[in-house]
């Protein structure tokens, strides 16, 4: 009979989620409806006044056009991915848009992570391990996709020098 309880998950060395960025605040994004919405009217109002009636409903159309785009990308910034460094293990769990979850796991004390700048300013981050690749932070930008990188090798060097011993 085991006495031990439940076992208890191991504390994080280092936990963060990635979110994609997005500027327009959803207060914002009411405000920019509402302007282009009114834009919009007051346009097709002079046009229908005019007695070019037809141009009206394209008016319309282009506010639908810009509202659907916008909750496209609203819907798309719900991806996110998790990094969680442990004692045992570093783990990075990908979420996409729909929710559809992939998690892979790396030894800690094996994994290098990879930062390579293409020539056109722009960057990848990477973790390898026994001959495989895993490309991740995609949701960041570039600075903060090397900010990242720094701050995970920090977090890397002292989990294994912190329980090495």
């Amino acid at each position: 009979m085991d006495d031990s309880g439940p076992a208890r998950p191991e504390a994080s060395i280092f936990r963060a989620i990635l979110h994609p960025h997005r500027s327009l605040s959803p207060r914002g994004f009411l405000f920019l409806m509402l302007a282009i919405g009114g834009v919009s009217f007051i346009s097709g109002m002079v046009f229908l006044m005019m007695g070019a009636w037809p141009v009206t409903g394209f008016f319309g159309l282009d506010v639908f056009l810009v509202y659907l785009a916008f909750r496209l990308n609203y819907r798309a910034a719900r991806a996110y991915e998790m990094v969680e460094l442990t004692p045992h293990v570093l783990t990075v769990q990908q979420v996409s848009a729909s929710g559809e979850a992939r998690s892979f796991e790396f030894n800690p004390y094996w994994v290098r992570v990879l930062f390579t700048e293409r020539p056109d300013g722009g960057n990848h981050l990477r973790l390898a391990s026994h001959g495989r690749e895993l490309e991740f932070a995609r949701l960041l930008n570039d600075d903060e996709r090397r900010d990242f990188a720094d701050a995970l090798r920090r977090a890397l060097d002292s989990g294994r020098m912190r329980f090495s011993a």
